[in-house]
């Protein structure tokens, strides 16, 4: 009989409510036996719902870490607690699953990656769109070489007028940013990934507050106060990696564009081409003659999974789950996490100054 792993969780919002906490209680070698939140009637809902019998519920993280019948911790507070909490947990002896981006400083993600290597513990961060079908797809024709050296991408997180309007996603000082941190750092991190490229030399960005201070502005989730609108509308950013490969980051919560995708990358290699819009398409020359591919992602099973259905979030879950059971290296790794994490401050730091960042150098 397997082991199960007693899991506690740490911020009972959104993010734990709608992916974490449902995908969870599937598993049967789970039990989720710890809820904290600083508002208590969030931790009392979710342990009701999703609690193992005998659930605890805790206002202080640090009392929560106190248990040590606890395995896992996953964190899914606001942007500028993910250090703090992280490392306390990983110091406490826990595996830690810890929600993007990985930290608001990148000193601040170098510091939970080499408490993860100190302690021994796993750390992953919570990069969901890697699970998508068309993602897991094109990450196997990457690694089969089938595009060839990919020497030019593109990572996409536009939306047209979808800014988030609850929460503290439009505080700077609990988020560090608005679309750049909040959802280009999904179109990097999976930009990233495919071209399985972690080494950046340069970064050039901008980014932008023009359409945060309209009144009464048209929006998914109805007007934004613009007042309290602290972060950029829009982001954007050039990298050039070691290898001379260039990526191209757009990112924005408003933005007056038709062209509108988010957690997509377009890529551009040496054999072949892919990009995400509207499916994904592989292209290429083949007997002198150019070709474009649609691929079918209904056919078939999840991957690592065939035959069952199962959800983007539930497949993230379960191969997390995995990677401590087997005592194998996550999907998400920490050092991969952390170079997100150093390209997104640089655009933030290259748009304040005007110049472009160097990274190390």
């Amino acid at each position: 009989m397997s082991r199960i792993f007693r899991i506690g969780i740490i911020g009972c919002g959104g993010i734990a409510n709608g992916k974490h906490l449902p995908s969870l209680s599937k598993l049967k070698n789970v039990e989720i036996v710890a809820f904290c939140d600083i508002v208590s009637e969030r931790a009392e809902k979710a342990a009701d719902k999703y609690g193992a019998e005998g659930a605890t519920v805790y206002e202080d993280y640090k009392e929560l870490l106190t248990d040590a019948t606890i395995d896992i911790v996953h964190v899914l507070t606001p942007n500028d607690s993910h250090a703090e909490i992280a490392i306390a947990a990983l110091e406490a002896g826990k595996h830690v699953m810890c929600e993007k981006p990985m930290a608001k400083t990148a000193a601040d993600a170098k510091r939970m990656a080499e408490t993860a290597k100190r302690t021994g513990k796993k750390l992953t961060i919570g990069y969901n769109n890697r699970f998508r079908a068309d993602s897991q797809h094109l990450k196997r024709v990457c690694e089969q070489g089938e595009l060839g050296d990919i020497y030019f991408a593109k990572a996409h997180a536009i939306r047209r007028r979808a800014v988030p309007t609850w929460g503290v996603f439009l505080d700077e000082e609990k988020q560090g940013g608005g679309p750049l941190i909040d959802i280009g750092t999904h179109a990097l991190d999976l930009t990233l990934w495919m071209m399985d490229n972690y080494k950046p030399k340069v970064v050039l960005g901008t980014s932008y507050h023009e359409l945060s201070q309209k009144e009464n502005a048209a929006n998914a989730w109805g007007p934004w106060d613009p007042s309290k609108f602290t972060v950029e509308d829009s982001a954007f950013g050039m990298i050039v990696m070691e290898n001379g490969a260039t990526i191209m980051l757009e990112s924005s919560w408003a933005l007056n564009t038709l062209e509108v995708d988010e957690a997509k990358c377009s890529l551009s290699g040496t054999e072949g081409g892919a990009d995400m819009k509207g499916g994904l398409r592989i292209n290429g020359e083949k007997h002198s003659r150019l070709y474009t591919t649609e691929v079918d992602l209904k056919a078939g099973g999840v991957a690592f999974y065939d035959g069952a259905k199962e959800s983007d979030a539930d497949l993230e879950m379960r191969t997390w789950i995995k990677a401590i059971e087997t005592d194998s290296e996550p999907v998400v790794t920490p050092e991969q996490a952390y170079v997100v994490s150093q390209i997104l401050e640089a655009i933030y730091e290259s748009a304040r100054t005007g110049k472009a960042v160097y990274l190390n150098a």
